[in-house]
């Protein structure tokens, strides 16, 4: 796996820089050094990237199996989209959603690039995986639709739609580290 090599890039990239390079804040009178503002606003610039790579695909046809814009179900688009960034996930979505950090399904909390997972109502497990962009919206192959779109995280309540299950965070920064609930070993 390349998951933890993208954060460890982030921060050996936030570290190599000078002292005086690093950002730094004024308060009044003082003044608060926050070495790690470059690695966060590096995280930024990966979970924009993973944004636009997925909103590129949206349009693209459901293939049960698809992985390449030719054609993508919903794990299939979701390791393509990492994949463009060189992070590499496994096939399913019922084992995407074992990767990265376990992160609160508050939407307050969500931060774009991060994996949604859903399942079947009344089920237990994974079934479809998504990534969400921003403003309480996600990008999904969707075999209903017979193709990539971009829905609205509220329109899960839906009986024909799968239940939200969770959400797993890859890249992570800085200033997210309140917001993960639970730290899996996987990577």
């Amino acid at each position: 796996m390349v998951v933890r090599p993208l954060l460890g890039c982030a921060l050996v990239a936030a570290s190599a820089l000078s002292a005086g390079a690093q950002t730094t804040v004024r308060m009044g009178e003082a003044v608060q050094r926050r070495p790690f503002a470059l690695w966060s606003e590096s995280a930024q610039s990966v979970r924009d990237s993973l944004v636009t790579v997925a909103r590129a695909q949206i349009g693209t046809r459901y293939v049960l199996g698809g992985t390449t814009p030719k054609g993508f179900d919903c794990s299939g688009l979701v390791r393509y989209v990492m994949g463009s960034l060189r992070v590499e996930l496994p096939r399913t979505a019922a084992q995407q959603a074992r990767i990265g950090d376990e992160v609160s399904t508050d939407p307050s909390r969500l931060r774009p690039g991060d994996l949604l997972t859903f399942g079947r109502r009344g089920g237990r497990g994974v079934s479809h995986i998504g990534i969400y962009v921003g403003e309480g919206r996600y990008v999904h192959a969707s075999s209903v639709a017979g193709r990539v779109i971009e829905s609205d995280l509220s329109r899960t309540g839906s009986p024909l739609i799968k239940a939200w299950r969770g959400v797993r965070r890859i890249v992570a920064g800085a200033a997210e580290r309140d917001s993960v609930t639970h730290r899996n070993g996987a990577g």
